[in-house]
This record gives C-alpha cells, structure tokens and sequence, in this order.
C-alpha cells in the first residue's frame, strides 16, 4: 500500500485479538441461526431497488441482528443524523470493529454508506451495497485524487444526505483502538455539515467481547460463525452530540474523544 495515500491505513489488531465466544450456543442453534440468516438474506435480495428504502432497509438490518441472535441497544438520540439542521447531511463517524458495524448502524437510521472498493465485490454484500447507494473508495489510491474525493462527498452532504464513514479505516478489537483519519473530515468542514461522532460496542453476558472483531486477513466465513455461535452477545449504538467546525484537525480529535470517553465509561461501569 502506498504510504504516502491519504487513504492508507493502521495495521490494526492482529487476529489473535478475537476470542471464541464463550458460552456458545448449541450446534442446533447455530444451524437454525443460518437458516433465518439466509432467509433474511434471500428476502432483501428480492426486495431490489425497493431496499433502499428507508423503513426497509431498517426493518431488513433488524432483521439480519435478529437472525444472527445478536441483541441490539440504541442509545440517545435514536437517530444518527443531526436533527434540526435542514439543507445538509450529517457526516456519521464511528468507530469500527467488524462487518457488523454496518448493519448495526443501519438498523438505527439507514444513511449512505462510504466503504473500501473490495466490499462491492463481495458476494451477496456487494450487490446489497450497491443497491443501497454506497460510496466506493480506493483506499490506496494517489494523494492527487483527495481534492476530488473531497468534493464528491461533500456534494452528497450539501444534497442533504447523510454519509457513515470509519475514520479509523480499519477494524480494531475494541472501540479505543486506532486514530482517526482527518481526511474525511474536511468534507464536513466544506459542506458546513454536522460531525456525528458514534460509539459501536459489543459485549456478551454483560462484559465487553471481541467475539463479533474482524482482524487481520480472516476469513468472512469464520468470522460469521463465530458471530452466529456466540450466547448472548449485543450491540450497542451510541450516537453523541452533534461537532460543528471549519477545521479537520479539531473535528477529528473531538470526535475520537467523545467515542473513546463512552468506550472507557461503558468498561468503567462493566
């Protein structure tokens, strides 16, 4: 990867970060887990164009957590866009720890997602991306192609749609790890949109767990088999108040602070 790309990322967690679940659920569970997972699936898939509907696409993410046996807590405010702030889209940031990210995100307030190239040639996900309205990056591209990456995305915020992006860049195995790329920030500074920082957290039986972490250069169906064997395990969304700035640098850090500052309450409180 070139090191010079604005674009280019931190390692990250090795895998050896993630754990097994533990408990885990019996095999005839998981086996039920994938059944209604494909059926959920299949459904979204057949909806077509009427997916990127915004109470669909919510109901169909719900769906997806539920199948997986994944329990899903939405902290205040329920909505990830900046209320009260007609005529731009909010710029939605989050930590990022797994695929899964996604689809917790969505199951709160379905927005336009910006995710690397490769998600689109993922099988079944791509397509679904697609239909959804993603943005397509390449994270490794030239730093000559930022101006014009910028701009894109902050004509989607003037046009008043709200964008998740993963400044990290990366998955981590918990919410603290990894900084926060200030590129992305710049499109909030010149579209004079909002920042929504958001915190994403998993825990099992009560405790914090890397169970649903995807690392390093893991298999996809490995991870969904851990996800789907694991007893009780959650997912929190934590959207926070609202940053508002003309400076990448100070955007970025404030909204690192107020995800990490939840992720050390939430372990605080454990």
């Amino acid at each position: 990867m070139n090191a010079m790309s604005p674009w280019s990322i931190d390692p990250g967690c090795p895998a050896s970060c993630v754990a097994e679940p533990e408990p885990r659920v019996p095999l005839a569970e998981l086996a039920r887990r994938y059944a209604a997972l494909t059926y959920t699936l299949t459904r979204a898939t057949a909806r077509g164009g009427r997916l990127a509907d915004p109470g669909t696409l919510r109901g169909e993410a719900r769906a997806v957590l539920g199948a997986l046996g994944v329990g899903f807590e939405a902290g205040a405010p329920e909505r990830l866009s900046a209320s009260g702030h007609p005529g731009t889209g909010t710029l939605v940031v989050a930590n990022h720890i797994s695929w899964l990210d996604v689809i917790a995100l969505l199951a709160v307030e379905p927005v336009s997602v910006l995710a690397k190239r490769e998600v689109g040639r993922w099988p079944v996900i791509g397509p679904l991306a697609r239909r959804v309205g993603t943005h397509f990056i390449d994270r490794d591209g030239s730093p000559r192609h930022l101006p014009r990456r910028v701009a894109e995305l902050a004509e989607v915020l003037r046009g008043g749609t709200s964008v998740l992006v993963f400044p990290q860049a990366t998955t981590w195995c918990s919410e603290a790890g990894g900084r926060f790329r200030r590129a992305v920030f710049q499109t909030a500074a010149d579209a004079g949109a909002p920042v929504r920082p958001v915190t994403v957290a998993y825990r099992q039986g009560g405790a914090a767990s890397t169970a649903a972490a995807f690392l390093g250069e893991e298999d996809f169906t490995a991870s969904l088999r851990r996800v789907a064997a694991a007893r009780a395990l959650t997912v929190g969304v934590t959207a926070h108040a609202p940053l508002w700035g003309t400076d990448r640098r100070t955007l970025a850090a404030a909204a690192r602070r107020a995800v990490t500052r939840a992720a050390d309450s939430a372990t605080a409180a454990a």
